[in-house]
């Protein structure tokens, strides 16, 4: 893909990051002030960066609207969770339905319908996982996260199972070095409830990038 239309999409992420924000606000409007926490977190700048680097990354991909599309659903849901540890089932059925409807014309345009099938294998793998480790004593996962690493799963299973086993591994990395950091920082303690969502998010960004 040019730099042109690499920074035409990275453009089009900064609108998605903006709209982030309202948009999480009344997905979560008993939570606290989304509108806030979205512009202290940067949404816009945020957003740029992630369909940038997608374009960059998988510019000659045809299903690379498909990703994007999911980002921008993505976009919402950390911005949600951030704000009151939720991830609204509605938006993590919007990621799961972007995802699908992204790539399902792809698989039949190219004659690949064997990519569906490793695409739901890839969600099936990643739902079970996470319900494994929800289970777990002392689990701080909840079913959100479980199922949002399903929706996930569409994507990072048609890219195959080395991406998938990535896609599963770097959020808990991610995790645990914003943890460690906001311990040492003082920031939280041991017990304090964080939301899991952007990491996952943030792991599948990565998975796809590095694919």
């Amino acid at each position: 893909m040019s730099a042109g239309l690499v920074t035409g999409v990275a453009l089009l992420g900064a609108l998605a990051g903006r709209a982030a924000v309202p948009l999480a606000h009344r997905a979560v409007a008993s939570g606290p002030g989304v509108g806030r926490r979205g512009s202290r977190l940067g949404a816009a700048p945020a957003g740029t960066l992630v369909f940038g680097a997608l374009a960059a990354a998988r510019g000659g991909d045809p299903a690379l609207p498909a990703f994007l599309a999911v980002a921008a659903v993505g976009l919402v849901l950390a911005l949600a969770d951030l704000a009151c540890l939720r991830l609204p089932d509605p938006l993590v059925a919007a990621a799961a339905a972007a995802a699908a409807l992204g790539l399902v014309p792809v698989a039949l345009a190219d004659g690949t319908p064997e990519r569906l099938l490793a695409a739901v294998a890839g969600a099936a793998v990643s739902f079970a996982g996470y319900v494994l480790l929800a289970l777990l004593p002392g689990a701080r996962l909840g079913f959100g996260d479980v199922k949002l690493a399903a929706a996930l799963g569409l994507p990072l299973g048609w890219l195959g199972w080395p991406t998938l086993g990535l896609g599963l591994l770097i959020p808990h990395l991610l995790n645990g070095v914003v943890v460690v950091a906001l311990l040492a920082a003082g920031r939280v303690r041991r017990d304090t409830p964080l939301p899991f969502g952007p990491a996952i998010l943030a792991g599948a960004w990565l998975a796809v990038l590095l694919a």
